[in-house]
């Protein structure tokens, strides 16, 4: 689909899908080489950041694959070297690859639509990993902050920024590890007892330099599988709540059970479910530019598309 469309840039992870079934790693079920398809179509290929960076004002389209499968999360990618960095360790950032975008398809005189999806927010909310999820959450933030001083200089710019689904999660309180004793769930603070959280930025880039603060911000989900939760940021990579066992159900991971203060939860999803799933609460939608005034109030998930076919003026035709 795709390559059917030919999008002038396209960036991001799952080059496992891209190349044929008898190269190593290959998820295609054919033998298709879809990276010498786009070749041949005159893309320029990336495969890491110095590549994408090497390519970020050249003219002609680009296609950028930095992974395999997923992209390693900000949190592993840039400050904990976790996941798959060891073997990956040159990927791509969200805003980096954002102001790439930008900055090629701003030089097409009849406009662009580009489409930004921060995917590892959703990716770490259901495994019920917070930490990353809310790191995730900050470079979204980001991303949007390089569009909207993008748009000081293009002015006829329309920016919308929503979500596809929620998860059923909340910030409940903290957890202060200062508290005495030594059960976790007694070291959480609600209401007025949670406080603030001691996080700091000194180095101004926006995250926080350290998330294992002793005291920090405690999530929780309504729904997930059994686990162990541990009231603690995963150091060594992203969580993996329940594994299966001999019968095929997902059960709470034991690698955690030992973590100090960790408590069972059980799970309240089907046995054969390994993480938390999405919400059917309602999600926030922001706008700013052109176009904009065309989103308010409540809004069924269809009419979106409707103001953006309006404001694109879709399916028009243009008379002399």
């Amino acid at each position: 689909m795709l390559y059917d469309v030919k999008p002038e840039v396209l960036l991001g992870g799952g080059s496992a899908y891209f190349l044929g079934k008898d190269v190593p790693g290959s998820k295609r079920k054919d033998n298709q080489d879809y990276i010498q398809l786009f070749k041949d179509a005159g893309y320029k290929v990336a495969t890491n950041k110095d590549e994408l960076a090497a390519n970020a004002t050249a003219d002609g389209k680009l296609l950028g694959l930095f992974h395999p499968g997923n992209m390693d999360v900000t949190l592993d990618r840039e400050f904990l070297k976790k996941g798959t960095v060891d073997k990956y360790p040159n990927q791509p950032g969200l805003v980096a690859m954002t102001k790439v975008a930008l900055d090629r398809l701003s030089k097409n005189e009849d406009g662009f639509f580009l489409m930004v999806e921060g995917s590892s927010i959703d990716k770490m909310s259901h495994p019920l990993d917070w930490d990353r999820a809310v790191i995730e959450t900050i470079e979204f933030d980001q991303a949007i902050g390089l569009a909207r001083e993008f748009q000081k200089s293009h002015p006829d710019t329309l920016i919308v920024v929503t979500g596809d689904h929620t998860h059923g999660v909340s910030i409940i309180g903290t957890v202060d590890d200062d508290k005495p004793g030594t059960e976790m769930r007694e070291k959480v603070g609600t209401y007025a007892d949670a406080g603030f959280p001691n996080y700091k930025d000194e180095n101004k880039d926006g995250f926080p330099d350290k998330i294992d603060v002793s005291r920090r911000l405690f999530l929780n989900a309504n729904n997930g599988p059994d686990h162990y939760e541990t009231f603690r940021p995963k150091m060594d990579g992203p969580f993996v709540p329940a594994i299966q066992n001999e019968k095929k159900e997902y059960v709470a991971n034991e690698q955690y059970k030992d973590v100090p203060g960790a408590v069972f939860v059980q799970g309240n999803i089907p046995k054969n479910g390994d993480s938390g799933v999405h919400a059917v609460d309602d999600v926030v939608l922001q706008s700013v530019g052109p176009g904009a005034e065309g989103f308010r109030g409540y809004m069924e998930q269809s009419d979106v598309y409707k103001v953006l076919a309006d404001t694109l003026a879709l399916g028009t035709k243009q008379t002399n």
